[in-house]
């Protein structure tokens, strides 16, 4: 299990064992370099262990609050506290956290295991379980090592699969051996292996008691926003640097930082060759921010020729399949900055928290219909009479997306459709989409990548501003308001990029050999996923079907096949 994690923490590998428990862990070193900070972290005087992968930005103030209750640390950076906070408020130390984490404490004495992810679910946790024991790891791979998790198809999790652009919701994986804790979740596992989850966050999203102007939310946000950069750009022992994808959320964190004072701010961009339909960069953007911020700036143009090549690579670090098309982009980004940072900020979660999508305006203007209906309209890749087309008999079943979905949008606490529906991106969709993404790419070349737009009480003050005001101006319009006078007008009212990657939307030459390749293998026939006259349909005219997100449908069914090639066939 552990060769499998040794990417995303190259630098200190570590186990330990105490009767029914075994962990293991590898470090990727960012807050205090010593060997004291290296993990699994024993506390003998508390009978404590722990495993954790994140950042708490908020540990200075609780290492001084537990100093204060008498504790007393042997190391200077974030992991102990989780160890003395846990000891001190149990299962409640979360709520006192504020960071990306996923982590697990055993306690030596009660012989019980305690999993707790993050709110926003920005840090992974899967784990797997059968009659007799429970492993958890911070990717699939991990699991499957073992060579004994179940790795039939989970039919609802398929359906979710292509019906969500990949996202399947917690607990839920494309794989029936392999779940995932939800965000803002814990886990208690007791020695006879009771299991005890506990949701300890939930999102709002109704208008405060006293009304704010839209100048009080503007202010508010900047302020709040300004706070979460900040955070993230001093909670390190190493420099920090932010990808610079030329569009206003990464923008706009280069201007932050900038006016928070940080001297000799790094930035990367990555770009792609042009089609005759799409550009593949956006360096006119990002060149504009570093020519007012001075920035010093790392451009990388990759060509198509090379990216071929690598996706097999890209595909092997992705814990669950992927269909964005800059999974590859961010792959072959984060392996050139890994070389000179160790630090990033991305600006992942701005257009969910805030708005940005082209769908939600459309969402809004819906008058008919249930709420799971207006969303389907705009955002599922395929309705379920075309899903039941695409797979073969085996994995026809209820249209458990639109059930799910259904749910999701019912939940109490929001005071609009629309609120319900922002409310389900940044808590569900988003974690398994570009938050995972993120995580994953970057974390292959040993790089952390830090999301302040998804700092928790940004998105709790986001959640409760009115949408109208977020959807104002073609949506982002906090953020927009906020740029002005910091970046050019160009970049804040050109239209929203999505990370281009044009060879794998309009598929044609080496993509589509590729492609077509994989979904007549023996392998994908054996297995028998997919009705083959769909796939034929697909093939046949590839650059005409794509999903209501502007996807390719013959790039999801090739993606999904040939991530269980290379992950699961043969597996450990």
């Amino acid at each position: 299990m552990m060769a499998r994690l040794e990417r995303r923490g190259p630098d200190h590998d570590g186990s330990y064992s105490d009767g029914a428990l075994g962990f293991g862990h590898r470090r990727l070193a960012i807050i205090d370099l010593s060997e004291h900070a290296n993990q699994p972290m024993v506390d003998q005087e508390l009978g404590l262990v722990l495993v954790f992968n994140g950042t708490i930005y908020n540990y200075p103030a609780l290492r001084s609050e537990l100093q204060g209750m008498g504790y007393h640390f042997f190391s200077d950076g974030d992991t102990e506290v989780i160890l003395k906070a846990w000891h001190a408020w149990g299962a409640g130390c979360v709520e006192h956290m504020h960071g990306m984490y996923a982590f697990a404490v055993w306690n030596q004495r009660e012989k019980t295991l305690f999993l707790a992810r993050d709110r926003l679910g920005i840090k992974p946790l899967y784990y797997s379980q059968d009659g007799n024991r429970v492993r958890f790891a911070s990717n699939t791979q991990a699991l499957l090592a073992c060579g004994d998790v179940a790795t039939a198809i989970d039919p609802v999790g398929l359906h979710h699969q292509f019906t969500l652009h990949a996202v399947i919701p917690a607990p839920r994986t494309i794989l029936e051996g392999v779940r995932k804790l939800a965000p803002g979740h814990t886990l208690l596992i007791d020695a006879k292996g009771g299991h005890q989850e506990h949701r300890y966050w939930r999102l709002s999203a109704t208008r405060p008691e006293a009304p704010r102007s839209d100048g009080e939310w503007l202010e508010a946000i900047h302020d709040t926003l300004r706070a979460a950069v900040r955070k993230r750009s001093e909670i390190a022992d190493v420099p920090v640097g932010v990808l610079l994808s030329g569009g206003l959320d990464s923008s706009l964190l280069v201007a932050l930082l900038a006016e928070a004072g940080v001297s000799d701010l790094r930035t990367f961009s990555v770009g792609f060759e042009d089609h005759p339909e799409e550009k593949g960069s956006e360096f006119e953007y990002s060149d504009q921010v570093v020519e007012r911020y001075q920035t010093r700036h790392r451009k990388f143009l990759i060509p198509n020729d090379q990216v071929l090549p690598r996706l097999p690579e890209a595909v092997d670090a992705m814990a669950e399949p992927m269909f964005g098309q800059d999974a590859v982009a961010f792959y072959l980004l984060a392996e050139q900055v890994s070389k000179e940072i160790k630090v990033v900020q991305s600006g992942q979660g701005a257009d969910e928290v805030f708005g940005g999508y082209f769908w939600y305006p459309r969402m809004m203007a819906e008058a008919s219909g249930s709420p799971a209906e207006r969303f389907a309209r705009h955002y599922f890749d395929r309705d379920h009479e075309e899903f039941l087309h695409t797979v073969s008999p085996a994995y026809r079943g209820d249209d458990y997306t639109r059930e799910r979905i259904a749910e999701l949008l019912s939940e109490p606490g929001a005071d609009s459709f629309m609120d319900a529906v922002l409310r389900m991106d940044v808590t569900t969709l988003i974690v398994d989409d570009p938050v995972k993404r993120v995580d994953n790419m970057t974390m292959a070349w040993g790089l952390e990548a830090r999301v302040p737009f998804l700092d928790h009480e940004l998105v709790e003050l986001a959640a409760r501003c009115p949408p109208e005001l977020k959807l104002r101006e073609g949506g982002k319009y906090p953020l927009k308001a906020m740029a002005r006078g910091l970046l050019p007008d160009s970049v804040i009212d050109r239209p929203k990029g999505y990370f281009p990657m044009p060879a794998l939307k309009y598929v044609r030459g080496d993509f589509l050999h590729f492609m077509r390749d994989i979904l007549e293998s023996r392998a994908c026939r054996e297995r028998g996923l997919y009705s083959r006259a769909y796939v034929e349909m697909l093939l046949a005219a590839p650059e005409m079907h794509h999903t209501r997100l502007q996807g390719s449908k013959l790039w999801h069914l090739a993606l999904l096949e040939f991530w269980l090639q290379r992950n699961v066939d043969g597996a450990g």
